[in-house]
């Protein structure tokens, strides 16, 4: 399984990349600073980097830069809010593929899906991921959507259980994070209602409050 580490301050950002990520298949570890995605790189020598540009401390791109200065291989990847040609350069001297504007949506992740398989030949196709040359193409690739769209569906069972779960047993992180994953990608992937109950129940659970009936609608929503 190819390994991905995801870098962003802020927790949505990271999160929805994260969860477009898992849910193509990637083994995914985040981090909310560089102190801890360099440990984690060191820990987990990941495949791929997803960095946001602007971090308290060492930036995006320096932190790049240090990785590839300790050894790292992996492929980088920036996002920023605001990919101005400057920070477009930056990113490209550091060693990333593509400096993406943010929020990032998940047609651009198709390269990254389409290497979801494991072992050397998993290697060797990620090697050849083409660059990104126009990030404003509004073309969305119906094959991509259809492939993302089945992934959700197969894994949307697994992630309500997760949210169950984590309810039943009254583990209010545990219920933030999961239901943060499936808002992301479900928000992502043209299921607004999904994703807003998904918040809701993720934004009571950060209050401590175990929200069992908008859990019950959730699994009412999604037919499950």
């Amino acid at each position: 399984m190819l390994t991905a580490l995801v870098v962003d301050d802020e927790p949505e950002a990271r999160r929805r990349v994260a969860g477009l990520l898992r849910l193509g298949g990637w083994q995914v570890r985040e981090a909310a600073d560089a102190a801890a995605a360099h440990r984690l790189a060191t820990d987990a020598d990941p495949d791929l980097v997803v960095t946001d540009v602007s971090m308290p401390g060492e930036n995006g791109p320096a932190m790049l830069r240090r990785m590839r200065h300790n050894g790292s291989r992996a492929r980088f990847l920036v996002v920023t809010s605001d990919p101005t040609d400057e920070v477009r350069a930056d990113a490209a001297t550091a060693g990333a593929m593509a400096c993406l504007a943010k929020p990032v949506e998940a047609r651009i992740l198709l390269d990254f899906l389409r290497s979801r398989t494991t072992g050397s030949a998993a290697q060797a196709e990620l090697t050849e991921v083409r660059e990104w040359t126009d990030l404003h193409d509004e073309d969305v690739d119906a094959e991509l959507m259809d492939r993302l769209q089945e992934m959700y569906r197969d894994a949307l069972p697994g992630r309500l259980s997760a949210i169950a779960r984590h309810t039943r047993s009254g583990d209010a992180p545990a219920v933030v994070s999961a239901a943060h994953t499936l808002a992301g990608t479900s928000g992502q992937l043209g299921h607004p209602e999904v994703a807003s109950v998904c918040r809701a129940i993720a934004a009571d659970a950060r209050r401590g409050v175990i929200a069992h009936a908008r859990v019950a609608e959730l699994q009412e929503l999604a037919r499950v």
